[in-house]
């Protein structure tokens, strides 16, 4: 797989997770430059040094950011361009799950608060991420000036019973993804999403942890899809890799789902 990437990516949620790994992923498929964000100072520190220990002559910025504040998105998105001078893709990932409350349930605050990063944070870095892609010159048809990849989810295209907030910003995500495609593919942007199904990330194992009764709930949820398992964040990073890659350079508008089948009936 080396070789298949080239250039400087941007990673927003990469301290654990698909993150993460989708950083592992793009190195081994031959990122040189990347750009790495999370809120969590700590545990993208430690994504940073598994990078370098593997991959000794990547060079990687890392920098702690709350994708809920405009200022700091834009703040970050500028230190990427001047220190790389380009960005070829941006993985906007960072997320939170919220309660899982019904609607009736949930109170404004986590509405908002669920729906500001998961949706207006991915809003936010792609405008900045489009601002610098726009400028930039065509490395070549099938590569463009860039490509942005949001991750969403398999409830971004169906309905869930609970977690109203984390389905409305994650359909959110597939319609700003489409819309911009529309708008920015003329200029050579490419503008997909990846709609992973459960995942075995450490924001779900821990979900699952904490509550017996969840736990419960959601092995059952897993075994609805035909594939009965949970993906591995290996999965969907491979996944993300392909929709960076020249591989997938006329896919554009499209959401990837990445379910085990659940949504397939």
């Amino acid at each position: 797989m080396a070789g298949l990437l080239k250039g400087t990516a941007f990673i927003t949620g990469a301290a654990s997770g698909i993150g993460r790994q989708t950083a592992l992923q793009f190195a081994a498929a031959g990122v040189q430059r990347m750009v790495l964000v999370d809120i969590n100072h700590d545990a993208l520190a430690s994504t940073v040094a598994s990078l370098q220990q593997h991959h000794v002559h990547i060079e990687v910025m890392a920098l702690e950011l709350d994708v809920r504040d405009a200022a700091a998105v834009k703040a970050a998105l500028e230190k990427a361009k001047h220190k790389f001078g380009r960005l070829d893709i941006a993985v906007n990932n960072a997320g939170i799950r919220g309660s899982g409350k019904p609607t009736h349930e949930v109170d404004e605050a986590e509405w908002l608060n669920v729906t500001d990063v998961l949706l207006n944070g991915v809003w936010r870095c792609q405008k900045e991420e489009l601002a610098i892609m726009r400028e930039q010159e065509v490395v070549s048809p099938r590569e463009g000036r860039g490509c942005i990849i949001n991750v969403a989810s398999m409830f971004g295209v169906v309905g869930q019973r609970s977690a109203g907030a984390y389905a409305a910003a994650k359909h959110g995500v597939v319609g700003l993804t489409r819309a911009d495609a529309l708008r920015y593919g003329p200029e050579g942007i490419r503008i997909n999403a990846i709609a992973p199904g459960y995942t075995e990330t450490p924001l779900f194992k821990g979900a699952m942890e904490r509550d017996p009764a969840k736990k419960a709930a959601l092995t059952a949820e897993i075994e609805k899809a035909p594939l009965g398992r949970l993906a591995t964040v290996e999965e969907i990073a491979d996944c993300i890799v392909f929709l960076a890659s020249p591989m997938s350079s006329f896919v554009h508008g499209s959401v990837l789902v990445a379910d085990g089948g659940y949504t397939a009936s």
